[in-house]
């Protein structure tokens, strides 16, 4: 029990501490922000600072802080250590600056935000990376929750896929305060509700909390902690789908000094709720073999059908389930809007007029329905790749923009690094990559990092020489 309050208060402390350092380091300010200048009605719409707090973690949180956690809970308690320091040191840190680096840039969309600092060569790889992992992503958020439904009811998973789609279709065209504004204040309640219940209930019916208390890998299946614990985990710690998310509220942000709370503060409610679902894993289970029992008996969705029907009984067990199964729907839906902003930006193409909207938004949904078809498990493989892949991406695209202007960039520098590191090792060691033995993998994961790094120094610090000698001619 200690364990788990003292990973929250860390969060909770290292929202106030390190957060407000990312935030002095910013430097947000009274500049007129792209919602009270660019109001259009459909996706630049002014909203108060609560409201999109609660759309930017319902669009950010998906099966990611759920699913995630409860396979990286396999691998023993170090999984709780990566989701407090990874939210607060890398996620965090990710989640602020696309979302602010978007308020800077008139609500523009993360490839134009990655070009216009690590330069045209990015922003063009950028585009196409990113619309592939919001497929990606809304495919993955459309089978995800339908499972979870079909497990509660008596419809089929097809059924569910069908009505998830149709939702996500409207979402995506619609002004984004007709659906997503109105339904989500009624989506956070009952999130609220999964997030307090389920840990509570662990205590109150006195489950042995983190039985196996060791930093060793407990895998049953001995799979290496790294780096593919810091690729499961994906969302609980940090995610690259985020920076895709966070440009969809820079365009509602009334004031820059809301930046924090909106977003660096929703990445840490995301941790939050990773950690509760590690907790689960690692609790409600008394042994990683009895928890990958569960899960190959029907993966993490049978895992949480299991957990909160057990814990919460009947009605409160399916209003926990419901919990789980929003967060998904609200970043699917979210993420095929968002591929319709990124095409739109790019092609410079109006989306004030309805029709318009059909155009792109028709064909985005007919190629995800052909992913959905794919095996759900090889989808998530790459989604988790890709996921981490784009946080790398735009943790660099944060160093360069603090480099031109000065600032310490090392905030964004480090867990860069990092990221580049983990998603390389695993590119080269995974199947689904080049399949290379891990000591060969790691090897090439650390030396393309330093790599990047050195490029990254010589580049921006040489520009930066060369801008100070003509600023002072």
């Amino acid at each position: 029990m200690l364990i788990f309050f003292g990973c929250t208060a860390l969060l909770v402390v290292g929202y106030f501490v390190y957060g407000g350092l990312v935030d002095r380091l910013f430097g947000p300010d009274e500049r007129v922000t792209p919602a009270m200048c660019m109001a259009d009605g459909v996706d630049y719409v002014p909203m108060s600072k609560s409201k999109i707090f609660l759309i930017q973690l319902l669009n950010i949180a998906g099966l990611g802080p759920v699913f995630g956690p409860i396979l990286g809970a396999l691998y023993g308690p170090s999984a709780l250590l990566w989701i407090v320091f990874g939210t607060l040191l890398a996620g965090g840190v990710h989640d602020y600056f696309s979302g602010m680096l978007s308020l800077r840039y008139k609500g523009e969309s993360i490839p134009d935000v990655v070009g216009y600092n690590l330069g045209p060569a990015f922003k063009q790889f950028m585009r196409v990376f990113s619309i592939i992992l919001l497929l990606l992503v809304g495919v993955v958020f459309v089978l995800g929750p339908a499972k979870l439904l079909a497990n509660i009811s008596s419809v089929q998973t097809g059924i569910w896929v069908a009505i998830i789609f149709a939702y996500y279709f409207l979402a995506t065209i619609l002004p984004i305060d007709k659906i997503i504004g109105r339904l989500y204040p009624f989506f956070g309640a009952i999130l609220m509700f999964m997030a307090i219940a389920v840990p509570a209930a662990l205590m109150i019916q006195g489950y042995n909390m983190f039985p196996n208390l060791t930093l060793e890998n407990l895998h049953p299946k001995h799979l290496p902690m790294w780096p593919l614990m810091f690729i499961t985990i994906a969302c609980g710690a940090i995610s690259g789908f985020h920076s895709t998310q966070s440009p969809l509220m820079s365009r509602c942000v009334c004031s820059e000094r809301e930046g924090r709370f909106i977003f660096y503060g929703a990445m840490v409610a995301e941790g939050f709720i990773g950690l509760v679902w590690a907790t689960v894993g690692m609790s409600f289970y008394q042994s990683p073999e009895a928890l990958n029992a569960s899960l190959a008996a029907g993966g993490p969705a049978n895992v949480v059908n299991e957990a909160c029907i057990t814990l919460l009984g009947g009605f409160g067990g399916v209003l926990a389930i419901l919990g789980v199964v929003v967060l998904p729907i609200t970043s699917g839906d979210t993420a095929f809007r968002a591929a319709r902003l990124v095409i739109a930006d790019f092609a410079k193409y109006s989306q004030k007029e309805s029709i318009k909207r059909l155009y792109i938004a028709v064909p985005l949904f007919v190629i995800g329905f052909v992913i959905s078809l794919a095996n759900f498990d090889v989808i998530w493989r790459y989604f988790g790749w890709a996921n981490q892949s784009l946080a790398a991406i735009v943790l660099w695209t944060a160093a360069a923009y603090c480099i031109k202007r000065g600032k310490n960039h090392w905030i964004a520098t480090v867990p860069a690094v990092f990221m580049t590191v983990v998603t390389n090792t695993y590119l080269c060691n995974a199947t689904i990559g080049f399949n290379l033995p891990m000591d060969i993998s790691t090897i090439i994961g650390v030396a393309s990092a330093v790599a990047a790094l050195v490029w990254f120094l010589y580049t921006f610090r040489a520009s930066n020489i060369a801008k100070m000698a003509v600023d002072n001619a």
